[in-house]
């Protein structure tokens, strides 16, 4: 049976290999940090925005899995910032105090009600809109 690595276990992720300038990221989980490095303040986005963004075929289930050894990640990956479809702090329980995510969030003025971000449609941040306007503009 293939053995699948441990994203909470830093030495069972795979190996970070160095990226080239104008490389692809050397794994799925460096893609995915890459994207979320670049959610701006006081915005966030959801697993499935970043799956579809990320070019590669993964799924929102696996950008979770990648967000759940974020915290190890060097430079650091604001996970805070992502969230499930419908703007509700799913990942909360992998940060080390059941309020952080959502104190986080709210440091940069994102209001948080019963576990959801209030008016996610205002906050979101479509990592795919920046790709495809970069496209647009070099036709």
């Amino acid at each position: 049976m293939k053995k699948y690595p441990n994203p909470k276990d830093q030495h069972s992720l795979p190996a970070a290999k160095k990226e080239k300038a104008g490389s692809e990221p050397a794994s799925f989980f460096d893609a995915v940090f890459k994207i979320v490095r670049k959610i701006p303040r006081g915005r966030a986005t959801s697993y499935g925005a970043i799956a579809e963004a990320s070019g590669l075929r993964i799924t929102a289930r696996m950008v979770g899995w990648a967000m759940n050894g974020a915290g190890k990640a060097k430079p650091p990956v604001p996970a805070h910032r992502v969230v499930n479809r419908n703007g509700e702090l799913s990942g909360k329980g992998h940060f080390p105090t059941p309020t952080l995510m959502q104190e986080l969030l709210e440091q940069e003025g994102i209001m948080v009600k019963e576990d959801k971000i209030e008016n996610f449609k205002a906050v979101f941040w479509d990592p795919g809109a920046r790709i495809t306007s970069a496209s647009k503009k070099k036709q």
